[in-house]
């Protein structure tokens, strides 16, 4: 039995994974700068198949690989492929950095750790397996057998060049042990060919592992285990294998409970970037702000460690206390793309002055629902902004749709700028509550199972005019929503293009380990059949400039007549959608 979820994950380094209670790894000290990439490194893959490295993107991106910066990589090559979709030298580079990155989140999670001290060769294969099995039975297509195997070789190159995994299991390989390691593996996948099914690509992980404790002399259990996790990340980049910790977390983020300070990050140039800030945590009452970007944790420069190292620093028991150097970005200040600078002088990838403060670690309850209130007395617009879809929306909505009914709302705002998605049936419900009958989403994938047709019930169904606000970071379960909301002429979509993510992830726990997997399972189809994946929600009301999601709750107190009336203005897509409600009510009139 898998819970589907709906979210973008992938965009964000890490969405909240800073709030868990899991102990510190053993090594959050720096380990020095991986060597550039080689171009020696690929497994089985000709070079003439790749188009020259003349792209600028690519250049930035080599330049991010050289200083280790894998995390950052990762963002900056996602980016470019949305710009530059099917550039196959941007897909490769792109994969390529989402090894390393992913390996330097699990080396840098303690719960992993533990499970390779622990994990003996034929329990590390039979966890292989488990993996392999659920792919073939729930993978939204026929699975890439030939490709999840060679990416699993390639993943071994990566794990013997990386400082965290010689560190680790105690190795120090030569450049030219590595090099004859890459050669033989190549001639093993040469002489194999395509690879049919789970089984055989079973026996092939467990051939090279027990090559790479031969040729290397890290166990063979830890070379499997870069097979289990390139299986998982190799299907798409939504796919991936959990970590114990990682597990945790996911589900504290779908019940909305957490032990830390209360902020989403993502990697920015050697930095933290902070996306978002919990109302009422211990960041906010810190100090801490969106579009802030910390440099250092306990004196620990963020830009000598990898993202999840610096991460890692941030978790702890609650009750203890990180003490957090944080940077306000400086409007005022010059920019640079010298990435070697700003790695040495992270301030500058700021632009403003440092501050240190002592942030104690608690239980943070993450709302389901932020800042809901009547924002224009006048028309009785209420506006309320929905961060994520987690398993008490559905009720918090409930609750708040009755508050804002008994202050005479006659038309409703709700804001999903920002939103990455969250549990599919949470999605379902909150439109189940606007829109009284037919198709509110349709799932399709390999298998019947994964067929399912989502309706709408005219019970309990809220009439109340709406105006639902998108941007290109709603993502996944909010275009559930949004692309229902306009499908079935229930309310009008401002803002800006969506994401695009049309797919559904089933979370599966292992039987192994205490680890999972989140796997995509089928896609999703608005009630009119219309495709989400790579195309998006397009609005009915454009707006060319927005503010940040994080910042629309600040906005919109009081919009009209209020203190708060002309920071509102600023935000400009919250503007259009108030004036939009305006009109639906005034059309009613």
């Amino acid at each position: 039995m898998s819970l589907k979820f709906a979210a973008s994950l992938s965009r964000r380094v890490l969405l909240l994974v800073t709030l868990s209670s899991a102990p510190l790894a053993a090594f959050g000290q720096a380990v020095g700068t991986p060597p550039a990439p080689s171009a020696t490194e690929s497994v089985a893959i000709p070079a003439a198949a790749l188009p020259p490295t003349s792209d600028v993107a690519v250049e930035k991106g080599l330049e991010l690989e050289s200083l280790g910066r894998w995390a950052d990589a990762v963002a900056h090559y996602e980016q470019a492929l949305r710009d530059n979709p099917g550039d196959r030298r941007l897909e490769w580079r792109f994969d390529v950095a989402r090894l390393h990155s992913c390996l330097e989140r699990r080396y840098a999670d303690a719960s992993f750790v533990e499970t390779l001290r622990t994990i003996d060769a034929r329990s590390s294969l039979d966890l292989h397996a488990e993996l392999l099995s659920k792919i073939e039975s729930h993978y939204v297509v026929d699975p890439p057998w030939t490709k999840l195997s060679r990416r699993g070789a390639h993943a071994m190159l990566v794990a013997a060049r990386d400082p965290l995994f010689q560190r680790q299991h105690g190795v120090r390989p030569t450049d030219a042990q590595i090099e004859a390691l890459r050669q033989e593996l190549n001639d093993r996948l040469l002489s194999i060919g395509e690879v049919r099914n789970a089984r055989e690509a079973l026996r092939i992980a467990a051939d090279l592992s027990s090559l790479g404790e031969t040729r290397i002399g890290a166990p063979a259990s830890a070379w499997t285990m870069e097979f289990v996790s390139a299986a998982a990340g190799g299907l798409d980049t939504y796919s991936a294998f959990l970590t114990p910790g990682q597990l945790r977390d996911v589900y504290s983020q779908i019940e909305g409970n957490f032990v830390g300070l209360g902020v989403e990050l993502k990697a920015d140039n050697g930095a933290l970037l902070i996306v978002r800030v919990i109302p009422g945590s211990p960041a906010e009452r810190a100090g801490m702000k969106a579009g802030d970007r910390i440099t250092a944790v306990d004196g620990q420069q963020t830009a000598s460690l990898s993202t999840d190292e610096a991460a890692s620093l941030l978790t702890g028991e609650e009750g203890s206390f990180a003490f957090v150097t944080v940077v306000t970005k400086d409007a005022t200040a010059g920019e640079t793309d010298d990435l070697a600078y700003l790695a040495a002088k992270p301030q500058a990838a700021a632009g403003g002055q440092a501050r240190t403060l002592r942030v104690r670690r608690e239980h943070v309850e993450v709302p389901s629902i932020e800042d809901a209130r009547i924002c224009d007395a006048d028309y009785g617009v209420a506006y309320m902004r929905i961060p994520v879809f987690q398993k008490s929306t559905s009720r918090d909505v409930e609750t708040a749709l009755w508050d804002l009914h008994r202050q005479n709302m006659r038309s409703l705002v709700i804001d999903l700028r920002g939103n990455p998605g969250g549990l599919l049936t949470s999605a379902v419900e909150l439109v189940d509550k606007f829109v009284t009958q037919g198709n509110i989403v349709s799932t399709r994938g390999r298998s019947d199972g994964e067929d399912f047709d989502y309706r709408a019930h005219q019970a309990g169904t809220w009439r109340v005019p709406l105006v639902v606000l998108i941007d290109g970071d709603s993502a996944s379960a909010s275009e559930i929503f949004a692309a229902a909301i306009r499908d079935s002429r229930r309310g009008s979509i401002v803002g800006a293009r969506s994401f695009g993510k049309g797919s559904v992830q089933g979370i599966f726990p292992m039987a192994h380990s205490g680890a999972g997997i989140r796997l995509t399972t089928a896609k999703f189809y608005s009630p009119l059949g219309k495709a989400i994946s790579d195309v998006g929600v397009s609005p009915d009301v454009p707006v060319r400039t927005l503010a940040q999601g994080a910042e629309a709750a600040k906005h919109v107190a009081g919009f009209r007549g209020a203190p708060e009336a002309k920071a509102s203005e600023n935000d400009a897509a919250l503007a259009r959608a108030v004036e939009v409600a305006r009109q639906q009510m005034a059309m009613r009139q």
